[in-house]
């Protein structure tokens, strides 16, 4: 059974439990409803739900395909709303998604793929009656602010690796590894952009929008979503400028050091070219060379070519190539 908790609240407080296939029906008080949490569901079970609380053909038929893109649909007096749930495992971003369907006096949760449960949310809000007395719409913020704060996380884990990948291509070249993972995380924050986009729309529309069944005074609620949404966004696009600066950092410094290496190497190379062009040219056996027959032609050659080495060599080092 994919039902995870169904029950009836009352002035903030659990009744008794219901069933998916049970008309509850409840009065104008907005302090009594039903919350409904489901994990992949079957199309039975959603079917046995849309008989019981009118909800849409078309949003139910969303809710079971999955793969949705946040958004929000008014279906006269329900809302349906799609979020999507994202957390990091083994270094990459993971998705799941959360539908909700709306009500006057019901609140119908679908979880697909979700690597966190509403459990602690359902008991924290549970500790707390005088907001949930409030009805649906402040458990609608809240599952909503839970799932955006599920963001928060990823992202600072995100950072600190990008971080210390800066540090590390300070001290020395990248491997080949950590360029491939520089343009993966790339890749994944790009794709994070596009759920966060629409759902900083989804939450805005909360905030300005007149909607049936949210109450005019969730709408400060629902700001204090919409702002960690956007932190979360600023976050990511720090995130990409940080890694094309890594890369870029990190090509720069590599041709920097390719190129003072070039340098060394070109100076030893004239430094050593003078004693094997002298050896050269005293090595093609001619009977008649300079210096050949005198005592001192050795030394003195020794001393040209140790006194042109230091020379090309102070030169060298005063030019910062050595």
């Amino acid at each position: 059974m994919s039902i995870v908790a169904a029950w009836l609240y009352q002035q903030g407080r659990r009744v008794r439990p219901v069933t998916i296939d049970e008309q509850v029906d409840c009065p104008e008080d907005k302090s009594q409803f039903v919350w409904i949490g489901l994990v992949d569901p079957t199309p039975e079970e959603l079917g046995a739900l849309q008989q019981s609380y009118g909800l849409h053909p078309l949003a139910v038929e969303d809710a079971l395909k999955g793969e949705q893109l946040p958004k929000l649909d008014i279906f006269g007096d329900q809302l349906f709303v799609v979020a999507r749930t994202a957390w990091l495992e083994d270094g990459d971003i993971r998705y799941g998604e959360t539908a909700i369907f709306v009500g006057h006096s019901h609140l119908i949760s679908v979880r697909r793929t979700s690597g966190r449960g509403h459990a602690a949310l359902r008991a924290q809000l549970e500790a707390s009656p005088g907001l949930l007395s409030h009805g649906v719409d402040y458990v609608l913020h809240a599952i909503l602010d839970f799932i955006v704060d599920g963001y928060l996380p990823l992202g600072e884990a995100l950072e600190d690796e990008v971080l210390a990948m800066e540090r590390r291509a300070v001290d020395s070249f990248l491997a080949r590894g950590e360029i491939n993972r520089i343009f993966e995380i790339r890749r994944q924050l790009i794709r994070f952009q596009r759920v966060l986009a629409p759902t900083s729309d989804v939450v805005a529309k909360f905030t300005r929008l007149e909607l049936p069944g949210i109450d005019p005074e969730t709408r400060p609620y629902f700001s204090d979503v919409l702002d960690h949404v956007r932190r979360v966004q600023t976050m990511v696009d720090g995130l990409r400028d940080v890694l094309s600066s890594v890369f870029e950092f990190s090509n720069l410094l590599e041709q920097q050091r390719t190129g003072a290496i070039t340098r060394q190497l070109a100076a030893w190379a004239a430094i050593l070219a003078v004693p094997t062009a002298i050896a050269g040219i005293y090595g093609m056996n001619f009977a008649h060379m300079p210096e050949l027959d005198s005592p001192w032609g050795y030394p003195v050659v020794m001393a040209v070519i140790v006194g042109a080495c230091a020379a090309l060599y102070v030169r060298f080092k005063r030019a910062r190539w050595l």
